[in-house]
């Protein structure tokens, strides 16, 4: 009997210790899924030190894991909507100021659904990053190019990246955007 539970116990050990080995061989890979181009960009950011950046992850989830986006009100997608349709449609006489009312729009709409707010922009895109890792880029580029970094391609570029974070923040996270609002000339019979 004795011999049994001692094979059994062994038994036991060994498959916790396989387990445990498992799963620190591809918690890298759990962590790239989850942050998808994020993990990549973090890796770089620590000249390829994938600990490092693994633990910084780590620590992002830590701190933003738990948080929980608050819903928008169909008024507030609506009226969001209407104000990114006007910032795109601002760009081609006005660049900079368009990127620059991009970025206080996204950093406004990250907080309205609970997200740090965007006085910090570093916590805030941390955040993002958390619970929207394939779409934070965009935030990151439009507030770099907000700085002055990059010309009008750039600009563009980072405009149109941004558009996919913003689509995902005001549909409260259903992928589906909101509805573009719409002008329709006067008199054409047009409702």
């Amino acid at each position: 009997m004795m011999t049994v539970v001692i094979i059994v116990a062994v038994v036991l050990v060994a498959a916790c210790a396989v387990a445990f080995l498992y799963a620190r061989q591809s918690g890298g890979q759990g962590m790239r899924r989850r942050f998808g181009p994020e993990y990549d960009r973090t890796v770089t950011r620590h000249d390829g030190d994938t600990k490092a950046a693994e633990r910084e992850l780590q620590e992002r989830l830590e701190r933003h894991g738990s948080l929980r986006e608050r819903p928008l009100t169909s008024e507030a997608r609506e009226l969001y909507a209407e104000r990114w349709t006007r910032i795109e449609a601002g760009f081609v006489d006005a660049p900079q100021q368009a990127v620059a009312e991009a970025d206080a729009l996204l950093a406004a709409l990250a907080r309205d659904l609970g997200f740090p707010d965007g006085e910090d922009f570093g916590e805030q895109s941390a955040a993002l990053s958390v619970h929207h890792a394939e779409h934070v880029n965009g935030y990151r580029r439009v507030h770099a190019a907000r700085q002055g970094d990059g010309g009008t391609e750039d600009m563009r570029e980072a405009l149109l990246e941004a558009r996919g974070l913003f689509d995902v923040l005001v549909s409260n996270g259903t992928d589906r955007p909101a509805r573009r609002h719409t002008h329709h000339a006067e008199g054409s019979g047009k409702a």
